[in-house]
């Protein structure tokens, strides 16, 4: 099969949209398929290019077998709406004409976020007369409107019936979530024409590790109860709570709060520990895919963390799978949901309510003078991680596009 998917981020940016459409890509290779991947020059999240990287109209590559064809962007930091939405609309524009000068496919898809994405893609497929499948990784617009970046306005409705046009004309469309398939039957879009496929861990990736010493001395976490927050510093993930809650327990210089990662809320979470005089919270930079393993195995407690809004009760971060394939028990503060239900179902950890530091601070007290339940909630949750694996999800995924093939022929 002659696959092109469409994704504006992709490695080496490591965001979980770029990490999903790339560790899926290596195994559709590996099963005998020809995969293009779309992309942009890579610069998320800081809105810098990474090196070796230049903002060109087009260039191409090989990674893995992929043939990655990356387009030029108008390029924005992960902040602010106006320049994001034209990040986002430039890279509709010209990942749409790169689309059509490549060979011809059998299927196109793309994922979102961002859904002007799969606007190209879907756009491309009508031109080139092939499927098309939707990868619905976020309900956007509605995740934006709940972090208030974008308020009730007559654009606001215009985005959502394109939205809605997008869903109705796919082929076919891949839910990262149940809730996000719920949420679209709800609106009218036809049940048949969705599958759910979880997200998932590149297992050969992660694993149990013991802790990097090195790393460990280099930012000052040796024989500290570690409490790792691993991943984008975004306005969806209300950390402000994080900071008061580390803030609540400093007098136990035994405990550190990691967090590792950028985005658009990292320099002012920085500004603020450091106003506040919060001494027991350390900020790691954004580090390359192929080290996440080791900034994880400096954890005790991997934090997830979600603002306290029902949009995103029905998201599942991929940190989850990440530090249950670590081995590491999960501290989820996020609204009772899909998430929660996964990890509770799988005894990997704990779930308390979202923006809640006074919650947040009594459980990381309870676990850190609790060996016996971290060993036991470790244990679970990497006898759980098998069932999340990344190599299942390409499966998935893969019968998705062929069913969408079957149902145009």
């Amino acid at each position: 099969m002659k696959i092109q998917f469409m994704s504006e981020n992709f490695p080496p940016e490591s965001n979980a949209a770029a990490t999903r459409v790339y560790e899926r890509a290596c195994y559709w290779v590996k099963w005998g398929h020809q995969v293009t991947v779309i992309t942009s020059a890579p610069n998320f999240p800081e809105g810098k290019l990474f090196p070796g990287y230049q903002n060109k109209w087009k260039q191409s590559e090989t990674m893995s077998g992929i043939r990655v064809v990356r387009v030029k962007t108008y390029i924005a930091a992960n902040q602010g709406i106006a320049h994001r939405t034209f990040d986002f609309l430039s890279f509709m524009v010209t990942g749409f004409f790169a689309a059509l000068k490549e060979e011809r496919p059998d299927i196109i898809a793309a994922t979102s976020p961002q859904f002007f994405t799969a606007v190209a893609g879907w756009a491309a497929s009508a031109i080139r007369g092939v499927p098309f499948v939707f990868e619905l990784g976020d309900l956007w617009p509605a995740s934006i409107a709940a972090v208030g970046a974008m308020k009730r306005s007559l654009a606001l409705k215009l985005v959502e019936k394109l939205e809605l046009f997008l869903y109705h004309r796919s082929t076919h469309i891949a839910a990262l979530t149940n809730s996000f398939k719920e949420n679209l039957v709800k609106r009218g879009v036809d049940k048949n024409k969705i599958t759910v496929v979880i997200n998932g861990v590149d297992l050969a990736r992660y694993g149990p590790r013991d802790c990097d010493v090195s790393l460990s001395k280099e930012w000052g976490l040796e024989n500290k109860f570690v409490v790792g927050y691993i991943g984008t510093h975004g306005m969806a993930h209300a950390l402000i709570n994080v900071l008061n809650a580390a803030k609540s327990i400093q007098e136990n210089d035994g405990i550190c709060f990691l967090f590792a990662g950028a985005g658009a809320e990292r320099d002012r979470l920085m500004e603020d520990a450091k106003r506040r005089l919060i001494n027991n919270v350390v900020f790691m930079p954004r580090q390359p895919k192929e080290r996440m393993p080791a900034v994880w195995s400096l954890c005790d407690v991997a934090l997830v963390h979600l603002k306290d809004s029902p949009v995103f009760a029905g998201v599942i971060p991929s940190k989850i799978f990440e530090a249950e394939a670590m081995g590491l028990p999960i501290l989820l503060a996020a609204p009772e949901g899909e998430a929660s239900s996964i990890v509770l179902n799988d005894k990997a950890g704990v779930h308390i309510s979202a923006e809640n530091p006074a919650a947040l601070a009594d459980s990381v007290n309870q676990l850190a003078s609790n060996r016996s339940a971290l060993k036991n909630f470790g244990a679970a949750a990497l006898k759980a991680a098998p069932g999340h694996s990344r190599e299942t999800q390409a499966h998935e995924f893969l019968n998705v596009l062929k069913k969408a093939i079957g149902e145009k022929i």
